[in-house]
């Protein structure tokens, strides 16, 4: 008879499985093997709270993500692999949540500061009292607004976001050391990266991201939904600076003409990711949104199937959009699918031609990572091409 396996067991048999999967920094894989993630999630199972999965702390009624949650522990040891907190730093975390992450960035910094803070006041409380049956009685916990940071305990060597950021805001510049890191889920053009950034004077500059989905932050509102169908079953999502008719893109769908398909001279294997497509249209063009379509509208044929239905890079322009597909074709065992664009509306072949061209741009070099520059907006006109928000620009270069 197998005896149960204990929370110790659990815990490095979960960190054997990221390592395995990833790797990690050797100071980070201590302390993911210290802190008991049990501890901060109260009623949770044993098994449970040591799988690579999200666990939601807080419901958010009627709407379609929870208020906080416990991050996969995988993409948590990414984050503070991107961070690189040293023993003595100070570091500011922007949503506190199970108040877990405060206690691995405890042990990560020794005898620095951990300062976490959240909006929400149950969430806040929630950390600071699993905090304190840990053991991290030393990390400060603040119910604050964390798009204002925690000044009184600044300036900050290490920043670190755990809820989806979608602008910058000037007051963490103020308060992150020259030199300094920021490590936040950006949000642009309708995906989420998590982005490592450096100071350096007057500009934030990037040395890695990786794709990864956030809950987003309380208090920016910069992101758009809106339904392209009266069922709600095709959604397009958009930045407030790009301008977006989305009644007539629900006309041109409600007009039931067959999708034009496009094929690129791209191929990939079942397991390859094809996310950089998206990163790289991002690059230097202002047309790129978040297609949603859900399993209902692809079992009724509403629309072509997109490659991923859940979110999938489009380029819209007026009453057409062309998005990204993925058709199996035999010809390559390796690499069985084909990248493609389909196509609505009259300027749906011409945004097409361009997705083509961006899948055709990531195909030359598939696993290149842009560099990501920001500067406060008040900073004056940035060269090149720029997303620009209320209080950053962002500049990627390939």
């Amino acid at each position: 008879m197998s005896q149960t396996p204990t929370a110790d067991q659990l815990r490095n048999r979960l960190v054997d499985g990221i390592l395995t999967e990833r790797g990690m920094p050797s100071d980070v894989e201590r302390a993911m093997r210290t802190v008991p993630r049990d501890a901060f999630l109260p009623g949770i199972e044993l098994e449970k709270a040591y799988t690579d999965q999200a666990v939601t702390i807080k419901d958010n009624p009627g709407e379609p993500l929870p208020l906080s949650c416990a991050s996969v522990p995988s993409v948590v040891a990414m984050m503070l692999d991107q961070l690189a907190a040293r023993p003595g730093d100070n570091v500011l975390e922007v949503g506190a949540g199970t108040g877990y992450n405060a206690a691995l960035l405890a042990e990560l910094v020794g005898g620095g500061n951990v300062t976490t803070v959240d909006i929400d006041s149950d969430v806040a409380l929630h950390a600071r009292t699993t905090l304190n049956t840990a053991g991290y009685e030393a990390v400060t916990v603040i119910e604050r607004n964390g798009l204002l940071g925690v000044h009184e305990n600044a300036p900050y060597d290490r920043i670190i976001a755990t809820v989806g950021v979608w602008d910058i805001p000037a007051t963490w510049w103020d308060q992150l050391v020259d030199g300094g890191r920021l490590v936040l889920p950006l949000r642009w053009r309708g995906q989420t990266r998590s982005v490592a950034l450096t100071r350096r004077g007057d500009e934030l500059v990037s040395d890695g991201m990786e794709l990864c989905g956030f809950v987003p932050v309380i208090g920016q509102n910069g992101e758009k939904t809106a339904a392209l169908d009266a069922a709600d079953t095709i959604r397009v999502h958009y930045d407030q600076d790009q301008r977006v008719d989305t009644d007539a893109l629900a006309d041109t769908l409600r007009a039931d003409k067959p999708a034009r398909a496009f094929l690129s001279a791209q191929r990939i294997g079942g397991e390859e990711s094809f996310d950089g497509v998206w990163l790289r249209a991002t690059a230097d063009d202002d047309r790129v949104c978040r297609l949603e379509v859900t399993p209902e509208a692809v079992k009724q044929n509403l629309i072509r199937r997109p490659a991923a239905p859940g979110r999938s890079p489009a380029l819209v322009e007026d009453d057409s959009l062309a998005y990204l597909t993925v058709t199996r074709e035999g010809i390559d065992a390796e690499r069985p699918f084909r990248l493609g664009a389909a196509a609505y509306g009259p300027r749906g072949e011409e945004l097409a031609r361009n997705l083509i061209a961006h899948i055709d741009a990531w195909g030359a070099a598939r696993l290149a990572v842009p560099q990501m520059t920001v500067t406060l907006s008040t900073a004056g006109t940035a060269p090149g091409h720029v997303i620009s928000k209320p209080e950053s620009r962002i500049s990627l270069t390939y």
